[in-house]
């Protein structure tokens, strides 16, 4: 596992923790949401990541 795994299923740990919390995930939802938080903030992570290299190129 790598660094950024590390960092994007920490940070998704957090925000299912949250929403856990508040009454938005129950367990019989909880794997679904947890893999749609963590794609959604490896991808934004990711993106982001190509962006800046881009820009250099131009």
């Amino acid at each position: 596992m790598t660094k950024l795994d590390e960092q994007v299923l920490k940070i998704s740990k957090e925000i299912v923790t949250k929403f856990i919390e508040v009454g938005r995930v129950s367990p019989t939802t909880f794997d679904e949401v947890f893999k749609g938080v963590y794609r959604s903030i490896k991808e934004a992570i990711l993106d982001y990541e190509v962006e800046p290299e881009e820009q250099d190129e131009a």
